[in-house]
């Protein structure tokens, strides 16, 4: 039997939904998991190092959370910025009926949990938090990135928390030979074997450029 994983768009392993307690934005709530999403037990490592390594988001604007799962990123995204408009991207279907019953259970209405497909195509982002599926492979992941980092408004970021194990610098250097006009890469912070880094969309008159320590 072919095993699914948690970026299968249908996942059908047990659901075996489950209630466990976690802080975000320095918050104790208690959310809703289930089995065939990432990291169903609690915020997992990547995550945290992400969420304790960046920035207060915009204040308002459009924010998205890439491969969202059942939503700690984006959790985090709205109860700190709750003028904005927050976009929980993700194509496990499972992942997103989560994100939803979450944020109605904490009363949080400027979420949005849809596929990749159901982000309007004039939608800009004023930051981008991701943890991204390093697992689906290379090429799906440069793929997704090539998608997304564009839609970036001038002067915004994107922050992504990759295991340095898992290619976390030459990610780094993908990011800053395939973004080279306007954008530049750098490692903002490192913790727990992740990197953080920063791709920050300058516009259209600055060299991209890369920083390792």
């Amino acid at each position: 039997m072919a095993s699914d994983h948690y970026f299968s768009a249908s996942p059908v392993s047990p659901e075996n939904q489950r209630r466990i307690r976690v802080t975000l934005a320095g918050r104790e709530v208690e959310v809703a998991t289930a089995g065939g999403v990432f990291s169903p037990d609690h915020v997992d490592a990547g995550t945290g190092v992400l969420l304790a390594n960046t920035p207060p988001p915009p204040p308002g604007g459009h924010l998205l959370d890439l491969g969202c799962g059942w939503g700690p990123i984006a959790i985090s995204l709205a109860m700190q910025s709750p003028h904005a408009t927050v976009w929980a991207v993700d194509v496990n279907e499972r992942a997103l009926d989560l994100v939803r019953r979450n944020c109605d259970a904490l009363s949080l209405s400027n979420v949005n949990a849809v596929t990749p497909d159901g982000v309007p195509d004039d939608v800009e982002f004023r930051s981008i938090r991701s943890n991204p599926p390093i697992r689906v492979g290379k090429n799906e992941l440069h793929g997704l990135l090539e998608r997304w980092i564009p839609r970036l408004s001038e002067r915004s970021d994107a922050w992504l928390v990759v295991q340095r194990n898992l290619g976390s610098d030459s990610l780094q250097r993908w990011i800053a030979a395939t973004f080279d006009s306007g954008y530049s890469v750098h490692r903002a912070a490192t913790g727990r074997g992740f990197r953080v880094l920063k791709v920050r969309k300058h516009g259209t008159t600055m060299t991209g450029a890369i920083e390792l320590p």
